[in-house]
């Protein structure tokens, strides 16, 4: 199979007839020109649930073309989770990801196709460079959001949340997508030892059709996702050495402020200098409360470090060659 179109949706009962349209139209002509050959391809659609006639749509194109393939959940379970099944079902030498809404432009497949199947790269992320949503609702939040990916990840991508990609088959096959992580695709391929990493300026489209299904939140909860992705890629199997630094660091400012305070009390005490008792200094009390949360730390890192000994994924390495 030369390639998989997966596409994640959630009521799109309007756009999929013109979809596939489109799709059929592109991948009816020569991928690549050089030998002329049409392309073996599939489209993978995954109905997340979709509470409209989307699936009454996907299953009958299903029965008249076996190139048209269907996965339908019972409820709505979130992007990423039709991402993964998508990656699992598809069979594809190259993948590619859309969205369902108009937005992403099925013109770009054969482009991006080349990408990958020349060798030169692994992962290809569209770029919406004009992008046509509102300006404040979408532009200026998604260049934010796309700057601190970039100073987070060090990954060089103006437009990591896009949906329109293209992937090695490798690379969807060795990663695992889950929660909301669809947005960083590009770094989870990263830490699994894909690196070359491109992007291509695409075409985007205003919605023609429905509504958006993401609000604001979104960003919100990409933050928090990119800041556990970059703590498991650090920590993950080494939670020890950052709750058992902090822990002991903690632990030994906190003994030595309390020390250094029960010595000077002795001192100017035994000096018969005026003092203050050390249960009555704020300070006393901060040195304990700096104790205890190091030894909280300390010990948080140890059960970490005993949970990560014992999980079933403690040597699940990415191997590129075996012989």
């Amino acid at each position: 199979m030369d390639l998989s179109v997966v596409i994640a949706l959630y009521n799109e009962q309007d756009s999929l007839p013109e979809l596939l349209d489109r799709i059929r139209k592109v991948l009816g002509a020569p991928l690549d020109e050089s030998t002329g050959s049409l392309p073996e391809y599939e489209v993978v659609f995954v109905d997340d649930g979709s509470t409209d006639r989307s699936w009454d749509f996907i299953s009958a194109q299903s029965d008249k073309d076996p190139r048209i393939r269907g996965i339908r959940f019972r409820r709505n379970y979130g992007k990423s989770a039709a991402l993964f099944c998508g990656f699992e079902t598809a069979s594809g030498n190259v993948v590619i990801t859309m969205d369902a809404d108009l937005q992403d432009d099925p013109a770009e497949i054969p482009a991006l196709y080349q990408m990958i199947a020349d060798g030169s790269h692994d992962l290809v992320s569209g770029w919406k460079k004009k992008r046509k949503d509102g300006l404040f609702s979408k532009n200026i939040p998604s260049r934010i959001y796309n700057a601190t990916a970039r100073a987070v990840t060090g990954i060089r991508l103006h437009d990591m949340n896009c949906g329109l990609k293209a992937y090695r088959r490798e690379v969807i096959k060795n990663i695992e997508v889950y929660g909301e992580m669809h947005r960083y695709i590009p770094y989870l391929a990263k830490e699994a030892g894909f690196n070359r990493i491109g992007e291509k300026p695409v075409v985007h489209s205003r919605r023609k059709y429905g509504k958006s299904k993401f609000g604001l939140s979104r960003f919100v909860n990409g933050y928090l996702d990119l800041l556990t992705l970059w703590f498991l890629a650090r920590f993950g199997k080494k939670p020890m050495h950052i709750f058992g630094l902090f822990g002991s660091l903690m632990f030994v400012v906190g003994g030595i402020i309390a020390l250094w305070l029960i010595l000077q009390k002795i001192y100017w005490q035994s000096h018969g200098m005026p003092f203050r008792s050390v249960t009555d200094q704020p300070l006393f009390y901060l040195s304990l409360l700096a104790i205890i949360l190091g030894m909280q730390l300390f010990l948080a890192g140890f059960l970490g470090e005993l949970i990560s000994r014992n999980a079933t994924e403690r040597n699940h390495y990415h191997i590129r060659e075996r012989r």
